[in-house]
């Protein structure tokens, strides 16, 4: 074993063999995988092996797509199969809810490239007789899936890699992690020390006890997952003589179960209810080529469906029951990226999904490693998006839930309930007596709107409009006409100060900084030019500066600001960063009469010269000391206050006791993402995201090329000379009785209309047309299957897709935002657009103009 390496990943599963293939294939060639046992020995050898491309973000599907084609090339290169059956599978569903879930999967597969169609249980049962089809309403078919040999295809990873110059090492544990002063690693291991440049935990069961030697919890938890296989079914054989082709892979959300073929008989695997965490606290080194014991008792219930929807599988014997751990994070989704607070420490872990997702994650960590950036919008996957608060009690909890409802609906206005409440603010009871319906906003408790008193403060859960439209639109209607009051906690809160503090957020931000009392809007972007944040910044002092975010990137930003900290020189010590989470908090108030209902808490003149738009000022608010910026996020007349928690109950009461004369209510959230919309304010990481551009995302005016050389300057520079390809832009939908959610299709008329060459960042693969201008589509296995509309129909072309959206209650206009080609940005006519919700395609029409307050004179009043 060589004794340095410019990387050394740990751990020998499929996501390992991925990442160090994909460093070598980037021109890495000194970096070595070390393993403490063999290759394959954590989850990967007792995996299903199934694989698809289909993901609630499409982000993560389009490096799962990514992941499926690259096969062929590994097999190619490594001269090893990875056994695959690229068979496609179809989703079931059983009740009208899952069926308008699958209609929103199969649009967003629109502008995804995928080649998903809607299709009846009698054409699911075509493909896999097995079935009951009156168990169904209907289905959705997905051509790309199937399923390969785990350990043939974790041993081609390996192989490629090893032909590419890197070195593996096998039966040799890391034990101790250490960095020297240089930020060098040093990768302990039984069989002596490694020095490395960069450390790649891909430790799997392990990646937990690895993160803890550098002082880090990882939020991710292994769970048993059980499948068992069948004995040779004459069902099975007779198909595949008669058809020439493998039964298709199936998932049954009533169910919560998976079944493909395997050999001459069927494999089926349960996500159940009662699930069982596997080693919570720590992971045992020597587990290796073992199984966990089976407990049919434990998946029964979801046996007892399954049986029932697919009969002929209740009589099959029993040939084997697989029960083994897999590691999950919170949500599902993988831990990658580089650790916050630490120098050249990386993450590829909680990779359930290995062989849907292994190779998509292996590309973007060694992109992120060769190049500075993933080359993707990977914030679905970012190790950066979870807090402090996922504490390993926490992580436990919300895995558990995760688990349990993998194959449950999530319905846009549900909230979760386990680990709740982690993190409350002093008003969280004081919320709860006004009958305030609860979110989780990045670990903490904020009201989201406000039941009528007497009923029950509860969601609905639904896709349309549920039991919160009505009482979200009377919070809007008063405070737009009156005033209204909010706890505004949830945003990320930051201090910059220091002597160089200044020079530093010019190198960072797009826009100038603020003289002193002043505030601006600007946003950030990463060297290619792309949206990496969106700032409130305020000049508190002379070298101190107040900053304000969204709470869900603290951790993704500060990553950032301590990238481009002064490292060496006269700067070195003269740029201070903290950040407060929730040792800082806020309440805003707006409408036409918060002015008159601040006055009355204040001791200093707050009239439209002494306090103008966009000032900074500190002064004590009902006696307590605050920050007062004058900007709210309703495009309104307000403000925004902060105070330690220490004094924001008496804030919030004074503010009640005063604003009653003036008709003050409480608003949540919700209403107040609803006033954005009547603003077209976009919001980070829904519009603004690191795929768009600034002038892409109409961030226009924001934006000083001549200011200096910030980050990205010039790519930005070249985007506004070239013209931006996409545009950001605000519908006025003709909604039904459901609004936009985010990531539908929009439709446009545009024939044969030139509009450009557009590439969805969110696709990965450019529609096919024939010579008549007709879409060339996956075929299903099915005969007479009926042709579905893709993503062209008629004159009609999918040219975007909506980001965020709902109603707009003041201006009682459904409203989403989305992109779409530059070239029709500007086009308001009536006629142009269509936007897909729930199936049913409802004309919008693009409003360049803010529907509500258009000359911005009210916020400025």
């Amino acid at each position: 074993m060589k004794s340095h390496a410019k990387a050394v990943v740990i751990g020998g599963g499929v996501v390992g063999c991925s990442v160090l293939y994909h460093l070598a294939k980037a021109g890495w060639n000194d970096i070595m995988l070390i393993e403490r046992s063999e290759l394959t020995s954590g989850s990967s050898w007792h995996a299903a092996g199934g694989f698809h491309t289909l993901n609630g973000d499409p982000n993560v599907a389009k490096l799962q797509a990514y992941t499926v084609q690259l096969y062929k090339e590994i097999e190619e290169l490594s001269g090893q199969s990875c056994s695959l059956h690229l068979t496609g599978g179809v989703m079931m569903a059983d009740t009208p809810e899952r069926m308008d879930f699958l209609r929103l999967a199969h649009a967003k597969g629109r502008y995804l490239g995928m080649d998903t169609e809607l299709i009846t249980p009698s054409e699911a049962k075509a493909m896999f007789p097995l079935m009951d089809e009156t168990n169904f309403v209907g289905a959705m078919w997905d051509p790309v899936e199937g399923h390969l040999d785990p350990s043939g295809t974790t041993h081609a990873y390996a192989k490629a890699a090893r032909k590419l110059g890197a070195e593996i090492v096998l039966r040799n544990r890391v034990v101790e992690l250490t960095q020297e002063v240089d930020g060098t690693w040093n990768v302990v291991t039984e069989q002596g020390t490694v020095k490395a440049d960069h450390v790649v935990n891909c430790g799997g069961l392990w990646a937990r006890e690895i993160g803890r030697m550098v002082g880090v919890e990882l939020p991710l938890l292994a769970m048993e997952h059980m499948y068992l296989l069948t004995e040779p079914m004459p069902e099975v054989e007779e198909f595949n003589k008669s058809t020439g082709r493998e039964m298709i892979g199936v998932m049954d959300f009533k169910g919560e179960i998976y079944t493909r073929q395997e050999r001459n008989g069927i494999l089926l695997g349960t996500y159940e209810k009662a699930c069982k965490p596997w080693s919570p606290v720590n992971t045992p080194w020597d587990f290796g080529h073992e199984l966990l014991q089976p407990d049919i008792d434990r998946i029964a219930p979801s046996l007892e469906i399954g049986f029932k929807h697919f009969p002929g599988i209740e009589k099959a014997g029993i040939k084997q029951i697989i029960n083994g751990p897999f590691t999950f994070a919170l949500d599902g989704n993988p831990l990658v990226g580089p650790v916050q607070g630490l120098t050249n420490f990386w993450c590829a872990c909680a990779v359930m999904a290995g062989f849907s997702q292994g190779g998509g994650v292996g590309l973007a960590l060694s992109n992120w490693m060769v190049h500075g950036d993933p080359g993707f919008d990977v914030w679905g996957m970012d190790v950066a998006r979870f807090g402090e608060w996922a504490t390993l009690r926490y992580t436990n909890a919300k895995v558990r839930e995760n688990y349990s409802r993998r194959f449950s609906i999530r319905f846009p206005n549900e909230e979760l309930p386990a680990a709740r409440p982690a993190q409350t603010t002093p008003l969280y009871d004081t919320m709860l007596a006004n009958n305030a319906v609860m979110g989780d906003s990045w670990g903490l408790e904020t009201p989201l709107w406000f039941a009528p008193k007497g009923a029950e403060p509860k969601d609905i859960v639904s896709f349309h409009r549920s039991n919160d439209f009505g009482p979200i639109g009377e919070e809007v209607r008063a405070t737009r006409e009156k005033v209204g009051v909010t706890e505004i906690a949830n945003f990320a809160k930051y201090e910059v100060s220091g002597p160089a503090a200044e020079d530093f957020l010019n190198r960072l931000m797009t826009n100038r900084m603020p003289k002193t009392g002043r505030i601006v809007l600007t946003p950030m972007l990463n060297e290619f030019g792309r949206l990496i944040g969106d700032f409130t910044i305020a000049k508190a002092g002379e070298e101190r500066f107040m900053i304000w975010s969204s709470s869900a990137a603290q951790k993704y930003h500060m990553r950032w600001f301590e990238k481009h900290l002064p490292k060496d020189g006269p700067r070195a010590s003269q740029v201070r960063i903290h950040r407060f989470d929730q040792t800082l908090v806020g309440l805003s108030i707006a409408g036409p009469r918060s002015r008159d209902l601040l006055q009355k808490l204040v001791d200093v003149d707050i009239s439209t010269k002494a306090f103008r738009f966009m000032d900074f000022r500190e002064m004590a608010v009902g006696g307590a000391p605050c920050m007062v910026n004058r900007i709210t996020y309703t495009g309104d007349l307000g403000y925004e206050i902060w105070m330690a928690p220490a004094y924001q109950r008496l804030v919030y009461k004074a503010i009640k006791d005063a604003g009653e004369e003036f008709g003050l209510v409480d608003f949540g959230m919700r209403a107040l993402l609803s006033m954005r919309l009547e603003k077209n304010f976009p919001t980070w990481f829904r519009e603004l995201r690191p795929i768009y551009g600034p002038f892409e995302g109409a961030m226009d005016r924001f934006v000083k090329l001549e200011k200096n050389d910030f980050i990205g300057r010039e790519a930005a520079a070249r985007e506004q000379a070239e013209g931006p390809k996409l545009r950001r832009v605000s519908f006025i939908v003709d909604a039904a009785d459901a609004d936009v959610m985010g990531d539908e299709p929009i439709w446009a008329n545009v024939g044969s209309k030139d509009y450009g060459t557009v590439e969805m960042p969110h696709g990965y693969g450019a529609p096919r047309f024939d010579t008549d201008g007709k879409e060339v589509r996956g075929s299903r296995a099915a005969e007479g299957a009926s042709a579905v509309r893709g993503i062209v129909d008629g004159d009609w072309r999918v040219v975007g897709w909506v980001t965020s959206g709902g109603y707009a209650h003041y201006v009682q206009k459904s409203m989403a935002q989305g992109y779409v080609p530059a070239a029709l940005a500007g086009d308001e006519s009536a006629g142009l657009f269509e936007i897909e919700i729930l199936g049913s395609r409802r004309p919008a029409r693009i409003n360049v103009e803010p529907p509500f307050d258009p000359s911005g004179e009210k916020m400025r009043t």
